[in-house]
Parts: structure tokens; C-alpha cells; sequence
């Protein structure tokens, strides 16, 4: 299975957060996930409310374990609530089906794992990740 590496990670979560502050972005937290869910990497800028690590993971969880970004997720929430309520049971409560959490791709689109971004609008969430992740030379999928 293909994955994220940690050095890459590290690459995906600093981009970002310059992203956010060049931006002018709210204080912004980011975890990077591997192919199988597992956290590789996560910070919290300085400013950041304790609780943004549940929200970038969940938003990077739902990516990874569904194989749909955060914005496809919305979307499948928005038409069939059942749905994603019914996946939030099967993984405990741990998908946050909104924009900012993007599924990793490598060039040739292996799934490598997912970033969740949080801590302003969840669509300049997407944009840091994005950022992030093509800074790292990967594809990222909303």
C-alpha cells in the first residue's frame, strides 16, 4: 500500500499553515493521515482552540476511510443524510463530512492518505490544504 512519509507530511502541514497566515487565515490546524487512517503528522498554530486535532483528523478520516474529500462529503450528506450518519456510526463518530479534509493522491493517483485543515471557514480550509499538498508535489482531491 502506498503511503504518506512523514518528511512529506511535515512538508503538506507547513505549506498550509504559511498558506493560512499569508492568507490572513484564522489560526489553522492540520493532521496528515496515512493510506490506512493512522495519524503521520499534526500541529496546532499558536492561537488554535484545543479541540481543532478532533476536527482536522475527522475532517482527514472521512477522506481516507470513504475515499471521498470533505466537499464530496458534504455533498453525500446534503442528499442522503442516512448515509453519512449511518458511516459516522460505522467509525465511531469520527467523519467531519465538510470542506478541508482532502483525500492524498500520488502522481499516479495511488491513494496515499488524507489531510484535514481546520480553523477558519471550512473553504479557506480546503484552499491551505490544497496549498499544502501541492507545495509536497502530490494531488489533492476535495
Amino acid at each position: 500500500m502506498a503511503t504518506v512519509s512523514l518528511r512529506r507530511a511535515r512538508k503538506i502541514i507547513r505549506k498550509a499553515l504559511e498558506a493560512g497566515r499569508a492568507a490572513g487565515m484564522k489560526p489553522l490546524s492540520v493532521a496528515v493521515l496515512d493510506a490506512g487512517g493512522h495519524l503521520v503528522a499534526f500541529e496546532r498554530s499558536d492561537g488554535a482552540s484545543p479541540g481543532r486535532f478532533a476536527i482536522a483528523q475527522g475532517k482527514a478520516h472521512g477522506a481516507v476511510m470513504l475515499g471521498m474529500g470533505g466537499r464530496a462529503q458534504m455533498a453525500r450528506a446534503e442528499s442522503q443524510a442516512y448515509f453519512m450518519t449511518a458511516m459516522n456510526g460505522a467509525f465511531d463518530g469520527q467523519v467531519v463530512p465538510v470542506p478541508g479534509g482532502v483525500l492524498l493522491r500520488d502522481p499516479r493517483g495511488a491513494v496515499l492518505g488524507a489531510v484535514g485543515v481546520t480553523g477558519d471557514s471550512s473553504d479557506n480550509d480546503e484552499v491551505a490544504a490544497m496549498a499544502g499538498i501541492t507545495a509536497a508535489g502530490l494531488t489533492g482531491e476535495p
